[in-house]
């Protein structure tokens, strides 16, 4: 329990980002998990100006008062605590906590990620019409990011067909974004499950939308692209996904379009062209 509470206050310390966190985490596990905040910057290599900073903030009763808060108010797992998932141990940073709300035995399930543009078309739409069913058939659990476009329909139709979904947030869970989905979030937090890393009231600042990134790549089997625009946010997940050794898989689309750009790159890049719903399963070697 005091692990526990002490990676919580860490992780709600003003001073501390992810960078820091991490080195901070590391130096906790070679101290034997010993909860001294001093000894474990010294042990993380800290400079004195930074520890300094960091002791300042560790003592303020504000940050007594955040992390009781978030003890008692919010649902939350350590990266220490067994149903963590376990490959999300395995990415770059991987998050010290994640708060939910929902489901967390989803994270025991196979993950398909799915991705793509904000604008989309409707042949994105019909595409993971097409494709999602099958994925909810075989008990594929279906991780996205809740932003507007690809993302909130591959929520939207895998609870219209009763499967199971992730939504991983770049805000406090207790803020909606895009305003639109709050119904949709809703709906997610009940009947399957909303992930973030960042406390409670934090604003969808646009630094949070990369590190969110991150999670969805690290909880997913496969990551499957649906409509992207060169350097768009969805290609740098595809880009996580492969450095993370996870399954890259895209849709294929007219090589005029800008929307398909991104897809067609990652196909010609080696990633796997999906033309049917069985391409994705052998994916998962169901």
């Amino acid at each position: 329990m005091l692990k526990k509470l002490f990676l919580l206050k860490v992780h709600l310390c003003k001073g501390i980002g992810l960078m820091t966190e991490q080195k901070i985490f590391t130096a906790f596990q070679f101290n034997d998990y010993q909860t001294n905040i001093l000894e474990c910057c010294q042990l993380a290599g800290l400079t004195a100006a930074t520890t300094e900073k960091i002791l300042i903030n560790w003592n303020l009763p504000e940050l007594s008062d955040n992390v009781k808060r978030h003890w008692f108010e919010c649902k939350f797992i350590s990266i220490l605590d067994e149903d963590y998932p376990a490959q999300l141990k395995e990415i770059y940073c991987p998050p010290i906590i994640l708060f939910y709300r929902g489901k967390k035995e989803l994270f025991s399930t196979k993950m398909l990620g799915v991705v793509g543009a904000r604008q989309s078309t409707n042949y994105g739409k019909k595409v993971l019409l097409e494709l999602m069913p099958t994925m909810i058939e075989n008990s594929i659990t279906i991780v996205s990011g809740l932003a507007t476009g690809i993302d909130g329909i591959s929520h939207q139709v895998a609870l219209k067909y009763g499967g199971s979904t992730i939504g991983v947030i770049g805000t406090g869970l207790d803020q909606v974004y895009p305003r639109n989905h709050h119904e949709l979030q809703s709906q997610m937090e009940t009947h399957g499950l909303v992930i973030s890393e960042y406390p409670l009231g934090t604003q969808p600042y646009r630094s949070h939308f990369p590190e969110r990134n991150r999670i969805i790549s690290g909880l997913s089997e496969t990551l499957l692209v649906i409509e992207a625009k060169i350097k768009s946010g969805s290609l740098i997940t595809a880009n996580l996904a492969l450095q993370e050794n996870r399954n890259v898989c895209a849709i294929p689309g007219r090589i005029d379009e800008q929307l398909s750009a991104g897809c067609n790159e990652l196909i010609a890049a080696g990633a796997k062209p999906i033309l049917t719903a069985k391409d994705i399963l052998n994916e998962f070697l169901i």
